[in-house]
Parts: C-alpha cells; structure tokens; sequence
C-alpha cells in the first residue's frame, strides 16, 4: 500500500511539474557577445577639423559636410573658419604653432608653394595612386601646382573670372546688353553709356574691386606673359585704361573703396553698378543673397570675359581652390578620405547644386549650375560658363609668395595716384627681378 501511495504521489508532482513548464513562457536565448573581429570593424569616431574661410558667405561647405556625414556617420567635422583677408597667413601661423587642423583649403599659389616649402602639407602623389585617383579630370591644374615631381593638394573649385550685369540699369538706360564676345573697348564705351546720376545715389558703368587682379590680369589673356615674368610693361595699357575710367567717373575710386574696406558684393547687390568684373564664385553668393532679401539686383545676367583686340572670345582668368591634408594631422586617414570625396565627382555634384563650379566641370556639372533657382535663365548666362581658354592667375613659382607682395604693393602705389604708371611698372620689374635673382 505504501508503495502504492508513494508511485501515486511521485505521478501528481510529475504531472505539476509537466504543466507548469508548458504554461511559462520559454526564456529567450542570451545575445551572443560581440566578437573581437565584430568590435575590430566597427568605425571609430573621428573628429576633423577642417580651415576654411567665409564660413557664413560660403554656400557649399555645408552640404559637402552634411553628404559626407551621411555616409560616412561616424565622423563630425567642424568647421574652422580663419577668415578671408590673410588666411592663408594665418594658416600657415596656425599649422607653424601646431593647431590640430587636419584637412585645409587652400586659397591661392603664392599661399600653397610656402606651406608646401615649410612642410606642412600631406604629399599626395602616392594616395592617388593607391586610390586609382585620376587627375586628369582636373583639366590639367594638377600638374600646374606639381612640384619637384609631387603635389600636395587637390582641386575642389575651379574659378574663372566673367562679367555680372544688372539688366535693370541697362533697361533704364536703353542700351542692349552685354554679349559673349566683347573686346575690352566695347567693354569701356559700355561702361561709359551705363554711368548715370550722382551723389549717392551714381550708378557706375563697371566697378574694379581692390584686388591687384581685377586690372592685372587682363595683361596676361593674350598667353604671351605670366604674373610672375619679372618684367611688366605689357600691364602699362591696363592700368591706364582703367586709371582714365576712374578719373572720368565710370568706375569707382580706388583710394576710396580701400580706406572705406567696401566689398565688392555690396556695390552689385545695391545697384550702384551695371557691370561687375568678378570670379564665377559670385554666382552662388549672388542667387542666395536675392533668396535673403539683401542683393537688390533681383534682375542680373552673365556673359563671357571681355578681351583684348585678337584674342578668341572665351579666354579668362582662372583660379583653383584645393584641399590639402596636414602632415601632422593625427587623422590623416580620414581627412584623405574626405578630401578625395570633396574633391572628387561626388563632391562635384553637390558643389554644383549650389551655383558653384567644382573642379572636375562637365555637361552634367553645367546642366546642374544652371539648374539651380534662381539662376539667370537666359540662353548668354548660360552660355557664359563655357571658357575656350584659362590662365591661372599666378602659375606655381618657387618665389609665387613674394612676387605677389610687390605687384600687390605696385599696384596700390598706382592706383591710388601714389606714382605714375611708369614709376609703379618699374619698381615693379626691378623688385621681382631682384626676386628672381635672389639664391
């Protein structure tokens, strides 16, 4: 009987058992632990710091940041803005005293061959080749900022200089506009027609900004000269051209926009001028302050640079704006990577949808520029941003950064009636030749 009881009991507790497992839910298994190769191919974040100038005027750096981050959303880069009149003076100080910049625009010549003679840029020569970078895509300008067989920065931006008009004035003044294929004496009699009014309320035919540049360079589109030649008489008829523009009212003063630090934009957004000598970078400046409410030349177009008697419409001036990485940057590793991907076709493509012209220009690249609201919808505009020949402004020279110091320092004595045209043009070719002779 015992036994019996005891086999009776055993079944009931087993039968408990059996229906308390089947009611409680099963455990869920335990999440394996990351494996060491699994924590090993996971991105490590990464903080770039990248120099740069007009952060606030300049419209592309955000979305270039915001497409790179998307894919790539372990990296935060901040944006270190050294300003505009003497950035590449401070870049330099700041790269000399050790500032933990990592990826670096760079704004002229002159300011890249003295960074890459200090050694602070990354040489990029054997990058590209790992990378299967072709920089044949830049249309030649890597191989005019070689040096010694190596290169230290790639180009994002490539500018070129053209002429912004205010339909408006012209309309006001009954005068046809500008066309693609002006000499520069149709530009001036042009000029000439446009100048209207007085006081403060003058409207000036053209406006010269205070950069050596907007005079200067037309010496150089016929091919035969370059900024850095060591003689410049060939710049004697430019710079009287436009001293009797001056003199005669058409253009503003030099010594005046100086000593009152007047930019450039404010004298087209203001429609103080029909005619404005200016760098394609303007464009996307220019649609975006309409869209603000602070340009006022709502009703604007473009046509190609004008040029001397004998030289193919088209011919300009160009500049490049290129990225660099710092030799000392403790992530160079991914500042390559974001400087390839700035300056490469996807960079491009979101340069472009900005106004912007990138470096590596197409049909594509055109289409999209012209694409943009607020562009000129104007078959000339359109037509304007195809150039049939481009100088740098200052091709790559060893002594680039101190030739610039004195045609800089001329140009002003010119200008501002400080010395003849003679005088300026002689100190001029006696100053760099000095230069040039210098071991």
């Amino acid at each position: 009987m015992r036994r019996i009881l005891a086999l009776a009991l055993a079944a009931v507790l087993l039968l408990g058992l059996l229906t308390g497992c089947a009611a409680a839910p099963a455990a869920a298994p335990a999440a394996p632990a990351p494996t060491e190769a699994a924590k090993a191919a996971e991105p490590t974040p990464v903080t770039l710091k990248w120099a740069l100038w007009d952060k606030d005027l300049t419209v592309y750096y955000q979305p270039l940041i915001d497409a790179y981050v998307a894919k790539n959303p372990h990296v935060t880069i901040e944006m270190v803005d050294l300003g505009s009149a003497d950035y590449m003076t401070m870049l330099s100080t700041q790269l000399s005293g050790g500032a933990d910049l990592d990826v670096l625009c760079i704004k002229d010549i002159p300011g890249y061959a003295n960074l890459v003679k200090q050694g602070h840029l990354e040489p990029l020569k054997g990058f590209a080749s790992a990378n299967s970078i072709d920089t044949s895509v830049y249309g030649g300008t890597v191989e005019q900022i070689t040096i010694d067989g190596e290169y230290y920065a790639l180009p994002f931006r490539s500018d070129f200089w053209l002429i912004y008009y205010n339909k408006d004035l012209f309309d006001a003044a009954g005068v046809a506009y500008p066309t693609n294929d002006m000499t520069l004496d149709q530009y001036d009699a042009l000029a000439r027609q446009l100048t209207k009014g007085s006081g403060a309320k003058k409207v000036y035919g053209a406006h010269y900004h205070t950069w050596r540049s907007a005079v200067q360079l037309f010496g150089i589109l016929d091919g035969k000269n370059t900024i850095v030649n060591g003689t410049y008489d060939f710049l004697k008829p430019y710079y009287e051209r436009v001293l009797k523009e001056q003199k005669d009212g058409i253009v503003q003063d030099y010594a005046t926009l100086k000593t009152s630090s007047t930019h450039y934009s404010g004298v087209f957004f203001n429609n103080q001028t029909a005619m404005l000598n200016m760098g394609s970078w303007f464009i996307a400046t220019q649609i975006n302050k309409i869209k603000s409410g602070e340009s006022l030349a709502k009703n604007w177009g473009l046509v190609k640079y004008p040029h001397p008697d004998g030289v193919p419409a088209g011919t300009t001036l160009g500049t490049i704006t290129s990225a660099a990485v710092n030799k000392k940057s403790v992530n160079k590793e991914a500042a390559l990577d974001f400087m390839n991907f700035i300056c490469g076709a996807d960079g491009a493509a979101v340069i472009a949808k900005t106004g912007t012209i990138p470096a590596v220009v197409n049909d594509e690249v055109i289409a999209a520029i012209t694409a943009v609201d607020g562009f000129p919808a104007d078959d000339n505009s359109k037509a304007a941003l195809y150039t049939a020949q481009k100088y740098l402004e200052m091709p790559i020279h060893e002594k680039s950064a101190e030739i610039e110091v004195v045609l800089n320092e001329c140009h002003d004595a010119i200008m501002t009636n400080n010395v003849t045209v003679d005088k300026g043009i002689q100190d001029m070719n006696t100053r760099v030749q000095e230069i040039l002779n210098r071991k």
